[in-house]
């Protein structure tokens, strides 16, 4: 990110700025909030530390509702329509809106196995992937055991939003 643009962001109130990262973590703007304390950023990769850091520091029962934000890979929230801007962009770029009968009906199946096994959504960083890749890291992942696939979608989240930050304010 330009440091021009982390030093804006740096000098903003805790409201503009909260609304300025608003979506880099799905439906969950306290991570911004909390990040929002270790200002001044001296560049984007200190910015992502910061929430980062935020997001590891809350919490298991609000990383849990961080992780259940997160929207089904190719799920119903896609199917209706009700993806965040955001959402719809990454399922989109890796052509989940695209799917054959077949690899939508497999992604229905791996999203069923792995909401019953784990009680929350998987979460991948899509981008850069195609529908086959995405499809066999989830089926890998549902053997994970509980606790190793909470931290794995923790650690995709982190991604998630070093994606997002990137395409927001540049690289």
């Amino acid at each position: 990110m330009p440091n021009a643009a982390i030093a804006e962001l740096s000098a903003l109130d805790r409201a503009a700025f909260v609304a300025a990262l608003d979506g880099v973590f799905e439906h969950s703007p306290w991570v911004a909030e909390r990040a929002w304390a270790a200002r001044p950023f001296a560049d984007g990769a200190a910015l992502r530390t910061a929430l980062v850091t935020a997001m590891n520091a809350a919490g298991r029962d609000e990383k849990l509702a961080l992780i259940r934000a997160h929207p089904e890979l190719a799920g119903r929230a896609a199917v209706a329509g009700e993806l965040t801007a955001e959402s719809t962009r990454e399922q989109a770029s890796a052509r989940l809106d695209c799917c054959t009968p077949a690899e939508f009906a497999r992604l229905q199946a791996l999203n069923a196995q792995y909401n019953a096994r784990f009680g929350f959504p998987f979460i991948l960083a899509v981008r850069g992937l195609d529908r086959a890749a995405i499809i066999e890291r989830f089926a890998a992942r549902v053997a994970h055991a509980p606790e190793t696939e909470f931290a794995e979608a923790l650690a995709q989240i982190a991604r998630i939003a070093a994606l997002r930050l990137e395409e927001r304010f540049g690289g």
